[in-house]
């Protein structure tokens, strides 16, 4: 059943080590910025750690262009903050747990 000696306090108190780490790790990625752009820096995208969108910047003469192509570069650089974020929220995540989770994919990080 159990082990002997007291290992199963040892592994709850890990486990719960381990579940204020994350807490204290899913708390900072909300610092976390990471950016996208496009058009050669004309679109630039800010996005946290938990992949929210926190600022857009268009330079005006990009505004003078076809909307569709404004509207394309917007997209382009939001997805590759969303990315970027994913993918440093990720890192974020494996530096706390060592990368005992694998490819576990959790809700919200």
């Amino acid at each position: 059943m159990f082990p002997k000696g007291g290992n199963m306090a040892g592994m709850l108190k890990q486990a719960q080590q381990m579940q204020a780490k994350m807490a204290k790790a899913q708390a900072e990625l909300e610092d976390l910025l990471v950016e996208g752009q496009s058009g050669g820096g004309m679109v630039t995208v800010t996005a946290n750690g938990k992949k929210d969108i926190v600022s857009i910047k268009i330079e005006k003469e990009i505004l003078e262009e076809d909307i569709e192509m404004v509207e394309d570069l917007i997209l382009v650089a939001v997805n590759q903050a969303l990315q970027n974020a994913a993918s440093a929220a990720e890192e974020k995540m494996n530096s706390v747990t060592g990368g005992m989770l694998g490819n576990l994919k959790i809700p919200g990080m």
